[in-house]
């Protein structure tokens, strides 16, 4: 792709990769992503701002084709999709230096073996003068990384943000106008990446916000040239209460969890809760994370296997505990067989340690669930509305 002009002295650069299907060998990317980096040129100086994943390097060296010289690189975090091409380019600009937090410095020093003489601190608050633009560079540590940090052109009041606001999406527009196609990609990013930072994030968005900002330009899909969409979204996600829903995650192997698990759904769905839904045998892990962001409560719903909860039910227990949610509650349901219930609730809340106190008594069946056992599905279901109603969920 060709370089896209945001404002006369601003352009966007990178790569828009559709094939990536996996980040961190680990976290699905079902829309791509895209590894933005952008070109500042003021009057004395030009600045680029990010590179690419090295992958995509032949695409960033051919939009670069037309700049003569380099000034500086900044490097808003180390993290290889964003730093990893600064080695190459630095080959094709010898004079410029990068421009990096401090703990960002040792990473890239470490991660990519930069010649320390090559990298320059800049502190938190600094400006930079670049002719007629001035930036500023602002710390935003944890968003996600520790040595992470942003950039503001004051003239243009742009906000070059890095992974804070990003998405994971692959597309042909730079701006973020398909709201509702941007805002389901930023809410998975957020669940997947930002979400155990939720404090640190709050109080980077509180120290972002005496700043105009005009327009937020991540390092992740599409260019906010309205921010207060992404803005809002994320207000909401950090700091707003739960909701009045339940995430309810189980895998069955015989039916008899799955019959719990259907059946407690009927039971807070009667009662104004709204339910999710995921079997974890085939569910989608992104949209299970997704679901946690406004979730009140977490059940998981397990068969006893191999003398404990089902490995798939295991791993939502720790991507759970991992992703630090919001949620007030968590319970466990399932059928133990001829395995110990409360071994496979033992070890699934041993998964769970930041959720202590906040597990509602579980309801376990010792097979093909009988009355008596669904009874404890009604119980469990009223003692969540109840719960709910207490913390004034909505």
């Amino acid at each position: 792709m060709k370089a896209k002009k945001i404002t006369r002295h601003v352009k966007w650069m990178g790569a828009v990769d559709w094939d990536r299907q996996l980040f961190d060998a680990l976290i699905p990317l079902p829309d791509g992503t895209s590894y933005n980096a952008y070109l500042v040129s003021g009057s004395e100086k030009i600045v680029l701002l990010d590179t690419v994943d090295p992958n995509k390097l032949d695409v960033l060296m051919e939009q670069l084709e037309d700049v003569p010289e380099l000034d500086y690189i900044v490097s808003h975090h180390a993290e290889q999709d964003h730093s990893g091409s600064i080695p190459m380019v630095l080959d094709k600009y010898p004079e410029a230096i990068v421009l990096a937090s401090d703990k960002n410095k040792t990473m890239l020093m470490d991660l990519l073996h930069l010649p320390e003489e090559k990298i320059q601190v800049v502190k938190d608050g600094e400006k930079l003068s670049l002719g007629d633009l001035t930036m500023e560079f602002i710390y935003t540590p944890w968003v996600h990384w520790p040595e992470t940090m942003s950039t503001y052109l004051e003239e243009e009041k742009i906000l070059f943000s890095c992974d804070f606001f990003g998405s994971h999406l692959a597309t042909s527009e730079l701006y973020a106008h398909d709201e509702s196609v941007v805002y389901e990609a930023a809410k998975r990013y957020y669940a997947e990446i930002m979400m155990p930072f939720r404090k640190p994030i709050e109080k980077n968005m509180q120290r972002l916000a005496p700043y105009q900002i005009d327009i937020i330009a991540p390092s992740h899909g599409p260019v906010y040239d309205h921010p207060k969409m992404i803005l809002d979204a994320y207000n909401e996600w950090v700091s707003a209460p739960p909701k009045n829903e339940v995430v309810l995650a189980y895998i069955s192997m015989h039916e008899s969890t799955k019959i719990m698990a259907e059946y407690l759904l009927t039971q807070l769905a009667d009662q104004g809760v709204k339910v999710q839904l995921f079997n974890l045998e085939t569910a989608d892990i992104g949209k299970f994370a997704m679901s946690l962001v406004d979730a009140g409560t977490i059940v998981i719903g397990t068969p006893t296997v191999l003398g404990g909860p089902h490995p798939n039910a295991a791993y939502a227990a720790l991507l759970t505990s991992a992703l630090k949610p919001k949620n007030l509650f968590a319970a466990v349901i399932g059928s133990n067989g001829w395995g110990g219930g409360a071994v496979a609730v033992d070890k699934l809340s041993a998964l769970m340690p930041n959720f202590k106190d906040k597990f509602l008594k579980p309801a376990i069946a010792r097979g093909l669930p009988d009355d008596v056992e669904m009874a404890e599905l009604d119980r469990l279901a009223n003692e969540i509305v109840q719960k709910h109603k207490e913390a004034g969920l909505k």
